[in-house]
């Protein structure tokens, strides 16, 4: 696990990225430093380890939870899939947005995925501005539920 601390102060949008490869992490970071977004991002690079963290386990007792979850499908341990099944069927994670990046020119990964409800699916190496407007509108729609609560 890493953590990208945030460059400003105040409440930081929640980012959580799963990805097992660091060149493809490191250009999903650099975008979202250029997306003007505050944003706290933590990296994992297993699906296992981002589960322990999503149920607060362990040494991720006091974890924050994502407001936005990035999640490649490839994985050691957990794939995506598994991951992402796992999530939508918990009542207190299943609401999550999660933005798939993946390098899988799979139609069947990609069906399954939307049928999981998915709120992006983009293949990399991925255009960055389609990828920064997805991260702005789910940011306007986790404000919009925190303004509901």
């Amino acid at each position: 696990m890493v953590l990208v601390a945030p460059e400003k102060t105040g409440q930081a949008l929640e980012i959580m990225l799963i990805e097992d490869s660091l060149l493809d992490a490191r250009l999903t970071i650099e975008a979202l430093k250029r997306c003007g977004i505050h944003h706290r991002l933590t990296l994992f690079r297993d699906g296992a380890e981002a589960i322990e963290f999503l149920y607060q386990r362990g040494v991720f007792a006091l974890a924050p939870a994502p407001a936005i979850i990035l999640l490649d499908l490839y994985l050691p341990d957990t794939d995506g899939v598994t991951f992402l099944r796992q999530i939508r069927t918990d009542g207190k994670l299943m609401n999550i947005p999660v933005v798939v990046l993946t390098s899988s020119d799979d139609g069947t990964n990609e069906r399954e995925c939307e049928m999981l409800g998915v709120s992006s699916y983009i293949r990399k190496p991925f255009n960055e501005d389609k990828f920064l407007s997805v991260i702005r509108r789910l940011k306007g729609v986790c404000l919009s539920l925190e303004a509901e609560t």
